[in-house]
Parts: C-alpha cells; sequence; structure tokens
C-alpha cells in the first residue's frame, strides 16, 4: 500500500498571505485605479496606467503628457511602476543565490543530498524586526512630543508637523525620528545628506544586526543546523565528521550579515526610487510569494512521487 498524501489546510502561514496579497492590492490598485483626483492641472486618474493612456489621448502636447505620466508628483507615476517591476526583479534574482553543501548519511551508502544556504538565509525577518522597531518608536515619539511639545530632550528624540489637508496624520521634521525616516522626495536627498548617510547606514546596520540575532533565537545557527544533520546521522561528504560544524560556520554567518546588508539595501534603494507600495512592502510580497512557489514546487514533487495502488 503507497502512502497517503499529507494532512493539511494549506500551504504556508494565512498571516504571510493576508500580508502579501495586501500589498499586491496596494500596487494593483495604485496602478489601475479608475478614481479621479481634481489636481492643479486637471481631473487625472490614480492609477498610473489608466493616467498614461488618458493623458496621452486627451491632451493635445503628447510630449509634455507622457513627461507629466512618467513624472507626475502626489499620484502614482509611471516611473514608480517601473521601479516596483525592477524591485520585484533584483529580488527574484537574489533568491537564487546560494551555496550547497554535499551532504551524505553516515551508515548508508547511497543515500544524501545538498543543504543550501541562501542569501537570504533569514529571508525578510530583518527587514519586518526592523520596521517593527522603527513604528515602536514612531509611536513612542509621537506620543510624548504631543505630551511635552517643548521639552528639549523630547525634541531630541523627535519633532513632529502635521500633514495639512490630512488631519490626525504628523511627519517627523527632526530629531532621531527624522534622520531614522526615509527621504520623501529626491530634493530631500541633495538638500539633506547627512540625513540621507544616516537613513542609509542605519537600515543597514540595523537588517544586518537583526539577521544575525535572528539566528541564534530561531535555531538556524550553525551549531542548530550541525545538530539536525547529525541527528539524521548526516555527514560532510568526503570529510571527516567534524568538518561539517566548521564549514557551517564558516557560511551561516556570513550568509546571514550579508542576506540583511542586501534586505536592507534593497529596501532603501526602492524608497530612493519611489517604488509603489514601499520597498519594505515590496521585500515582504516577494520574499513571501517566492516561499510559497518554493513549498508548492515541494509538495508537488513529494506528491508526484507518490503511488497509489
Amino acid at each position: 500500500m503507497g502512502r497517503t498524501p499529507p494532512k493539511g489546510y494549506g500551504l504556508g502561514s494565512g498571516i504571510s498571505l493576508f500580508i502579501a496579497t495586501n500589498i499586491c492590492e496596494t500596487i494593483i490598485w495604485r496602478s489601475f485605479s479608475p478614481t479621479t483626483i481634481h489636481t492643479a492641472s486637471g481631473t487625472q486618474f490614480e492609477g498610473a496606467v489608466i493616467a498614461l493612456f488618458h493623458l496621452v489621448i486627451t491632451r493635445a502636447d503628447k510630449r509634455r503628457a507622457l513627461k507629466e505620466a512618467f513624472l507626475r508628483q502626489n499620484l502614482p507615476n509611471i516611473t514608480n511602476l517601473i521601479a516596483t517591476v525592477v524591485v520585484f526583479l533584483i529580488v527574484i534574482f537574489f533568491q537564487g543565490f546560494r551555496v550547497d553543501i554535499p551532504v551524505k548519511h553516515k551508515n548508508q551508502r547511497g543515500v544524501g543530498g545538498t543543504y543550501p544556504i541562501k542569501l537570504f538565509y533569514t529571508s525578510n525577518i530583518p527587514i519586518i524586526l526592523q520596521t517593527a522597531l522603527v513604528s515602536q518608536f514612531y509611536f513612542i515619539s509621537q506620543l510624548v512630543y504631543k505630551r511635552f511639545p517643548t521639552n528639549p530632550i523630547i525634541a531630541i528624540i523627535g519633532t513632529w508637523h502635521e500633514i495639512e489637508g490630512y488631519a490626525g496624520q504628523f511627519l517627523p521634521v527632526g530629531g532621531l525620528a527624522y534622520y531614522i525616516s526615509p527621504p520623501r522626495t529626491v530634493s530631500d536627498l541633495v538638500s539633506d545628506p547627512f540625513h540621507t548617510i544616516f537613513y542609509l547606514v542605519f537600515v543597514l546596520g540595523s537588517c544586518a544586526f537583526f539577521s544575525k540575532i535572528w539566528i541564534e533565537v530561531s535555531g538556524s545557527a550553525p551549531k542548530d543546523v550541525a545538530k539536525q544533520l547529525s541527528d539524521q546521522n548526516m555527514v560532510y561528504r568526503g570529510h571527516r565528521d567534524n568538518s561539517l560544524v566548521k564549514l557551517l560556520y564558516r557560511y551561516i554567518p556570513t550568509a546571514a550579515a550579508l542576506g540583511g546588508l542586501c534586505i536592507g539595501a534593497l529596501s532603501v534603494g526602492a524608497d530612493f526610487m519611489g517604488a509603489i507600495g514601499s520597498g519594505t512592502g515590496i521585500l515582504l510580497a516577494v520574499t513571501i510569494i517566492y516561499q510559497y512557489f518554493e513549498l508548492f514546487a515541494k509538495e508537488a514533487q513529494e506528491f508526484g512521487s507518490m503511488k497509489f495502488w
């Protein structure tokens, strides 16, 4: 009698699926939204793609219409959409970077395989933790600033200004909260280079730090992986038993730190390019969807290898 398919109600985490769906919905809506917005240059569609066709068809000056569709402010434009696609492709490209360590069974001949160490060894965890840290800091900073707006110590933590036309929404304009927030426009990059450099160093450093911390607390550190393989009687092919641990210590911490740096750099780059959905959101969406793709492919392969009779 053959092996029965594993029981279950779906693939992966429901929370991850919700996050990815929400981010993809934002990107699709801002690309194809039929909602009309009244602007200084006339009524325009919110969706970048629909706005492109609308501007080209209705405007007499086609060159100016194309320029507005690609570079319009305060609404999604084609440049934002192109940046989003570019970031998607870059993240997918980096997903394929990995080192395969050949392993074999200690006692059974012909039984073995590879243990992959990916560049994104900790996946999207670093950017999730970094975003959570910044969100909590923003919350506390706004809370104390509203309570003590003239306190100089509170001003060092962060000063906030309410966005005109958006009641209850605030932007950091000073203090540490301002320097750990991304520059909002290209002109901000040039006018305040210290802010740009500080933000870049903060994101890259915090992502690398959280990545290395995560492998220690999640059971994916070199010693934990070595123990898991040892419990399965797997050893490094062609080497002594204790050489596997040394090899894991050589690759895993490096992959964790470098992967965290890459995640942070991609997030910052996406924000600087104006990608739709923010750099963090795009990274979360791509990594989650890619994980679902890998999981689905693995389940399909295992199901296809089953025999039923």
